[in-house]
């Protein structure tokens, strides 16, 4: 009896113990029957009870070890509710970086843009005052205030890091030395040589 107990405490070998299974129900009554038989060497028991299955209670079998008789008790199921958080994707830092360097790409392109654009119209204006024949020394404060804008645009350009400041400061020494060449052209500026300068200066 021992043996048998055990057996169906486990619940893993069920079957191996018991050779045949028979459930009974009968049509009147709500709850059907079942009866157990088992056989070991040449003698043989039988042990039947009903069993109540129920959708709501869920059923503790166990043994008496005196009078050999099994007992049905009823538990009250567990109810089990499963949560499932939605999952929280955290951003791809590749992805995040391949947008921050687009957008850094795009502004950084628009104030080198400007400042080129600036360079150019200065550049365009030196020219065209160089070619003129009869210019006057009041046409340079127009070319000197898109010098200006051109300076700024490309100080701006060198602030946000979208020029090297070598990079600037070498396109604002060109501007100005562009400025200077048609101003010498048109004769509106004299250099002064070395001799000139060092003459000057022992005088004084």
């Amino acid at each position: 009896m021992a043996t048998i107990v055990h057996c169906l405490s486990s619940c893993a070998t069920l079957n191996s113990k018991f050779k045949a299974l028979s459930i009974k129900g009968a049509s009147s009554s709500s709850s059907p029957t079942s009866s157990f038989s088992t056989r070991r060497g040449s003698s043989s028991a039988t042990v039947s009870s009903s069993l109540i299955f129920s959708q709501s209670v869920s059923q503790c079998v166990s043994f008496s070890s005196s009078s050999g008789n099994m007992l049905v008790k009823n538990k009250p199921m567990r109810q089990l509710i499963v949560c499932e958080a939605a999952p929280t994707k955290k951003a791809d830092s590749a992805a995040k970086r391949a947008r921050q360097a687009e957008k850094r790409r795009v502004y950084n392109k628009s104030k080198k843009s400007e400042a080129r654009t600036r360079m150019k119209k200065v550049l365009e204006a030196l020219d065209g005052l160089k070619k003129k024949t009869e210019a006057q020394p009041d046409e340079i404060v127009t070319v000197e205030k898109l010098i200006g804008e051109a300076y700024s645009a490309i100080d701006k350009a060198v602030k946000v890091r979208a020029l090297h400041k070598n990079t600037g400061a070498r396109r604002k020494s060109r501007l100005a030395r562009r400025k200077k060449a048609v101003e010498i052209h048109h004769g509106w500026y004299v250099p002064v040589t070395a001799a000139a300068a060092e003459a000057v200066t022992m005088a004084a």
